[in-house]
């Protein structure tokens, strides 16, 4: 009995240490999983539709160092994912790599670096003044939904062209139709699109949904009907576990192999070395004039204003992500990676929507996906291009038209025909003439002149309404007198 006293006593003893000693290896709340794993992982590879093209455009006609990129960008995901406790995703600055591309001859990689080093000081400026922010708390809404759904509908419709015809992402031009039975056809991304279809459906939280209804239920319901209920909601969530975007990646890596098989024997391990480059005046020039100006807006109003706004709306209960702390974030990434040569990055609402679309909840998601590319640099350095370069960019569409319907969608909650007006006023005038900033300066304009219609103009010049009724009711009176 003293014997068993004891044991028990000293196992007492040792528990406080055991749990003490324990704290040191306690995830971070940032990155515990708000889901299941295999959803977590899905939504790893949600932004991949946007991130890859680039990528691989910029390797092919600019020389980007892929290691070098994969390097940075995955550190970019695993500082991002520990700081916000979002989804948050690292894209590449769009403007930026559109100008270098399309540029004759294309800007070189000091010249594009210069460009990212520009947009940052700018974004670094503006969120450690507190600038951005009053731009966040001041701007319409109808103007930033004009804006979001711009863009995905722009991302969408990049994505069906994707699908439907043939990309040479040196040139950004797309070819001949597809053919229906090519490994990279236009029936394997039909098959890809049903499979996400039946597995994600239109994209709302089925597990939250689905437990809504059941509480809702009342006690009277028929017992056929409880289990007919039970047995929906079993499969729905059957299938919203499936890592459905997940296994549609590695379906498209599958396909690779396939196409060329000599991928095989040109990969070669270990990475690139890894060094800083020289900027000079010149290029500093070039890369502010031709591909910064045009970038700075778009990082604005879609990397940071979008990007927060579409935060709040995805995860209400923990509200939108900091304005400061998102443009300051942007701007020390680029300050850290465009030194060494590392494509310019920004935070986008597409990636956001896209990985949330496929089951991204947490910070968790975006850290899995910086471990995986971390561990594809340092193992496959530059031969990584190889494979991607085969990868079927018709399944990467499928993955853009998911996250660019997913981020229009956001657009939604207008409530009146006033900001419905202005929201698709700006995002047509953003569509046509390509460009987000001339849509914002249209939409600012209209929502001012429709304040200014309202505007009651005798109250403007000192004379109330309640003022003019008194002297109609005093002249009224003397003339009854």
């Amino acid at each position: 009995m003293a014997h068993s006293i004891h044991e028990e006593t000293e196992t007492t003893a040792a528990t406080p240490l055991l749990r003490r000693n324990w704290r040191w290896f306690q995830v971070p709340s940032t990155i515990k999983l708000k889901t299941s794993l295999s959803s977590e992982l899905s939504g790893a590879v949600g932004d991949l539709g946007t991130y890859i093209p680039i990528v691989l455009a910029l390797s092919l006609v600019n020389s980007l160092d892929l290691t070098t990129t994969l390097v940075f960008t995955a550190l970019y995901n695993i500082a991002t994912g520990l700081l916000f406790g979002l989804p948050m995703p690292v894209q590449p600055m769009k403007s930026i790599a559109a100008v270098a591309i399309s540029e004759s001859p294309p800007l070189s990689i000091p010249q594009i670096s210069a460009a990212g080093l520009s947009v940052a000081a700018v974004l670094l400026f503006l969120g450690a003044t507190g600038l951005m922010s009053f731009l966040y708390r001041y701007l319409p809404l109808p103007v930033v939904r004009g804006v979001q759904l711009s863009q995905g509908l722009s991302f969408a419709m990049s994505a069906i062209k994707y699908i439907r015809y043939q990309q040479d992402l040196a040139t950004q031009t797309s070819g001949a139709a597809r053919s229906w039975l090519a490994l990279d056809g236009l029936l394997i991304a039909l098959a890809a699109t049903l499979f996400l279809i039946l597995t994600t459906g239109a994209g709302v939280d089925d597990h939250r949904a689905a437990e809504n209804t059941q509480r809702e239920e009342s006690d009277e319901t028929d017992s056929l009907n409880k289990t007919s209920e039970s047995r929906i909601h079993r499969r729905i969530r059957f299938l919203s576990n499936i890592p459905s975007a997940l296994l549609v990646f590695l379906f498209g890596l599958v396909i690779c192999f396939i196409s060329d098989p000599s991928i095989f024997g040109d990969l070669k391990f270990g990475p690139s070395k890894i060094a800083l480059i020289k900027i000079t005046w010149d290029d500093l020039k070039i890369g502010f004039f031709r591909a910064a100006i045009p970038q700075i807006p778009l990082s604005v109003l879609n990397s940071v204003i979008a990007v927060c706004k579409l935060s709040g709306d995805l995860f209400p209960g923990k509200g939108e992500a900091s304005v400061m702390k998102v443009s300051v974030s942007v701007g020390l990434m680029n300050f850290v990676g465009c030194w060494f040569g590392a494509m310019p990055c920004c935070h986008g609402a597409g990636g956001l929507a896209g990985q949330y679309r496929f089951g991204g909840r947490s910070g968790a998601s975006v850290v899995f996906l910086g471990l995986a590319k971390l561990i594809l640099a340092l193992v496959f350095g530059n031969s990584f291009g190889r494979i991607l370069g085969q990868f079927p960019i018709g399944i990467l569409g499928v993955l853009l038209l998911f996250a660019g319907i997913e981020l229009a969608m956001a657009s939604r909650d207008m409530n009146s025909k006033e900001e419905s007006f202005v929201m698709f006023v700006c995002a047509a005038v953003s569509l046509t003439g390509n460009s987000a900033a001339l849509g914002f300066i249209v939409g600012i304009v209209l929502y001012l002149l429709l304040k200014f219609r309202e505007l009651d103009c005798g109250a403007c010049f000192g004379f109330s309404t309640s003022t003019t009724r008194k002297v109609k009711d005093e002249e009224a009176s003397l003339i009854g007198n």
